[in-house]
């Protein structure tokens, strides 16, 4: 290593990696004892950082939550557009991509922990539900809507609703994860999410084939 290539300080290194310290922290707590019976004090404790510290990155403990929803939802809304901004013709191939994305993301108990925190807190707590509505599902659903709607348009698609078909796409994959873990209703074979996307995709796929003449 050369003089001009110094490492980074390690108190710069540990700063930069705060924010997921406390993301990472605040995860267990809320899996572990619930949303809602979790303090910042905690946070900050588990993730061996001072409360002030962790208001720093995150002004209250629903900013902590919107943090997580970021992290681990979010950038399937983004990839989503992204695809949808480059595609054009037969919707099913970005639909295929995405679903599978979903599925590797959400396979983790971790990461699949984040939306049922939402589920579960927010009847008590309606700015959390409006939080994970803005972040991802206001996104998501316009998202996939323009995309079926333009398959419908160029004939690539039969003719179908694109709104009630986005929450068509979206909806086996929570209700999967919803009788898994919150009616602990488990398949024979196991969890396996990406089996029920493949087996999703093949039903989806055969609806939306064109009409034939």
């Amino acid at each position: 290593m050369s003089p001009s290539e110094k490492p980074e300080p390690k108190f710069r290194r540990r700063a930069n990696a705060r924010p997921d310290e406390v993301l990472d922290a605040a995860l267990a707590l809320f899996i572990d004892q619930g949303f809602a019976r979790t303090s910042v004090d905690q946070v900050a404790q588990r993730a061996g950082i001072s409360k002030g510290a962790v208001y720093l990155y995150f002004p209250s403990k629903e900013a902590i939550l919107a943090g997580l929803v970021n992290r681990t939802i979010a950038p399937l809304t983004d990839a989503l557009f992204d695809n949808i901004s480059r595609h054009q013709g037969d919707p099913r191939p970005a639909i295929e991509q995405f679903l599978r994305m979903m599925g590797k993301v959400l396979t983790d108990k971790r990461n699949r922990a984040v939306p049922l925190i939402v589920i579960h807190e927010a009847p008590a707590a309606p700015e959390i539900a409006t939080l994970f509505r803005t972040a991802v599902l206001d996104r998501a659903i316009p998202a996939l809507s323009t995309l079926l709607a333009q398959g419908v348009e160029g004939g690539h698609i039969r003719p179908i609703d694109p709104e009630l078909t986005a929450r068509t796409v979206i909806g086996p994959i929570l209700a999967h994860i919803i009788f898994y873990e919150i009616f602990g209703i488990e398949p024979e074979g196991g969890f396996h999410l990406d089996h029920l996307i493949e087996n999703h995709l093949l039903i989806l796929n055969a609806g939306l084939e064109p009409q034939k003449g």
